[in-house]
């Protein structure tokens, strides 16, 4: 079935085609009929299948087609548990309805709210939030949620993660019962159920999770390399294949910056983003890594649940992550839709812990990138950083001197 088949606005389908999209994803074929007929819909499906434009689509269509009549308050509520989605699905909705006359805004904290409260007066049918913006600007008189027809929770299992669980409650007390709920998850957990049946009336349940979690458009592998010779490693990788985008996780903000002021000493251009950086800045950072401007990114999990980064190549898990969920989402960054994507993870062996854990959690053994000794020991030699390389140091001073290290 293509787009073009489905019962949706001329403008709708018009503006799909100008965006490239011909037929829908597993989890859009799945869950667009549904939404259109007004059903609530509980999906859990892994990151990078779609799910975004799998609500986006049909809730445009029903409110192109329907009047808001005399209700001038939002129609249409989509909560998500950080900034950086709410300005990407914001962004969703704001592309795929191009060609409608629905008004969207994406409002979150870390900036001002001048510009947003400015837009609210104007008349809002589709609020793309984080929590606390939201409770703040509805306790300001500026949000009415009172006849809300669509409720949509994305990244569920993040905002329970998050401690949400409370402000989710709080908003299904000030909208109306007979409103449709969807629900989207990449995980499902006794929790997630809980709050699912709190949010849904009789829904449909829409499942797209094969037994390896980790798409199937993701080649992913496991280097074995010591903590101290990751960065002779990355600096190598990112030279040989300087035309690709690459994004790159460690474990903590100051591992982050290590990461880019070791790249940096090499010659390698990357930016860092975190939690310890301002908003805009964040926003503004993202942006040229979408543009291409940045070919390397150097991030915390920050960036690991929801961004859509288009063409993303290459995912270096430089630090392998505490939490064996997030290497599902992280590997999501690239093969995203149709696209094929790699994924290379550096273990040092205080890390092997780190890969069981992942390896249960997916339940399968990550394919191993072995490394010949000599190789191994070529890559580190060769590092333009000899700042820490000490071996390196001492052989090129004895080539000038002619004579042999006596160590």
């Amino acid at each position: 079935m293509k787009f073009k088949d489905y019962s949706i606005t001329s403008e709708l389908k018009d503006q799909l085609d100008v965006m490239g999209f011909k037929r829908p994803t597993d989890i859009q074929f799945k869950a667009i009929k549904h939404v259109l007929a007004g059903e609530d819909v509980m999906a859990v499906a892994q990151t990078g299948t779609g799910k975004t434009a799998a609500f986006v689509i049909p809730v445009l269509d029903r409110l192109q087609r329907k009047s808001r009549k005399n209700y001038k308050g939002v129609r249409c509520l989509v909560m998500v548990p950080t900034r950086e989605l709410a300005k990407q699905i914001a962004g969703v909705f704001e592309e795929i309805g191009k060609q409608t006359h629905v008004s969207v805004l994406g409002l979150y904290g870390g900036v001002e709210q001048d510009k947003q409260i400015s837009k609210l007066k104007k008349g809002v049918e589709v609020l793309v939030a984080t929590p606390g913006r939201m409770f703040d600007l509805i306790a300001q008189g500026y949000i009415d949620i009172s006849g809300l027809e669509f409720l949509i929770l994305d990244e569920a299992d993040l905002m329970l993660d998050l401690g949400f669980n409370k402000d989710i409650q709080d908003v299904i007390k000030k909208v109306p019962k007979n409103r449709q709920t969807l629900f989207f998850t990449a995980t499902i957990s006794k929790k997630i159920k809980s709050l699912a049946y709190d949010v849904v009336r009789e829904a449909i349940r829409i499942q797209i999770s094969p037994k390896n979690p980790v798409s199937k458009n993701v080649d992913h592998v496991v280097a074995f390399v010591e903590m101290d010779d990751k960065r002779f490693f990355l600096e190598n990788i990112l030279k040989e294949y300087d035309e690709k985008k690459f994004i790159v996780f460690a474990r903590t903000k100051v591992r982050v910056e290590r990461v880019v002021a070791a790249m940096k000493r090499v010659g390698v251009s990357s930016e860092a983003l975190h939690g310890g950086i301002e908003q805009q800045e964040r926003f503004a950072i993202l942006d040229r890594f979408r543009d291409a401007a940045t070919k390397v990114l150097v991030t915390t999990d920050v960036a690991s649940r929801g961004i859509d980064i288009p063409l993303m190549d290459y995912v270096i898990n430089y630090d392998l992550p505490d939490n064996p969920e997030n290497y599902v989402h992280r590997c999501g960054r690239t093969g995203r839709g149709m696209q094929r994507g790699q994924a290379i993870s550096f273990c040092s062996p205080s890390e092997q812990e780190l890969l069981d854990a992942i390896e249960a959690y997916t339940g399968e053994e990550i394919e191993r990138y072995d490394i010949h000794p000599e190789d191994y020991n070529q890559i580190v030699f060769d590092a333009d950083d000899p700042t820490y390389n000490w071996q390196k140091l001492i052989d090129d001073a004895n080539k000038e001197d002619g004579t042999k290290d006596a160590w």
